[in-house]
């Protein structure tokens, strides 16, 4: 029996050339599941399709399909929740950017926010939007061109409200 031992000839540096970062563009992951903590409680938790995570002068995470995000206030049962098509995160602003179909609830008080891009500043716990807003609750439907809330979308400001309007509740009627 013939042993043939070959040895490699490369030095660290011809290596490091090889798989430099400029080469490497990032991670691609699929049906991935992301939990916030502080202290052991659990604060957010992002769920998403696709997970394209760029590395480069700033890191990004990029949900090319879209993301479902639950916010908690008491670690086990989440209070609100936030969805777009599309969305990015960069990691060292902790701001995510959302567009297409946002939609953000309070699943406290059955209230929902629909615009087409919300930014969600997760070191401040605000969300805002530039864009037309249309905020439906239990009793009524707001119209606004912008908001900015607390990320829980308990405490909000509508800036240039433009309509409010009344539902009536026709289970009494009949």
């Amino acid at each position: 029996m013939v042993m043939v031992l070959f040895s490699c000839e490369n030095s660290l540096d011809k290596v490091k050339e090889f798989i430099d970062t400029d080469t490497i563009n990032g991670v691609l992951a699929y049906d991935i599941i992301m939990t916030r903590s502080d202290s052991g409680f659990v604060q957010a938790k992002l769920i998403a399709p696709v997970l394209h995570n760029v590395e480069g002068d700033s890191s990004t995470l990029e949900f090319p399909n879209g993301f479902l995000a639950y916010l908690y206030e008491r670690d086990t049962i989440p209070t609100s929740k936030i969805r777009a098509d599309y969305g990015i995160q960069y990691s060292e602003q902790e701001l995510v950017f959302a567009r297409d179909s946002v939609v953000v609830e309070n699943l406290d008080t059955k209230e929902t926010l629909f615009t087409e891009t919300l930014f969600w500043n997760q070191k401040t716990k605000k969300i805002y939007t530039r864009n037309f807003v249309k905020i439906v609750s239990p009793d009524k439907i707001v119209f606004g061109d912008s908001l900015s809330a607390n990320e829980g979308f308990t405490q909000r400001v509508i800036h240039g409200m433009t309509a409010t309007l009344e539902i009536e509740d026709d289970e009494n009627d009949f």
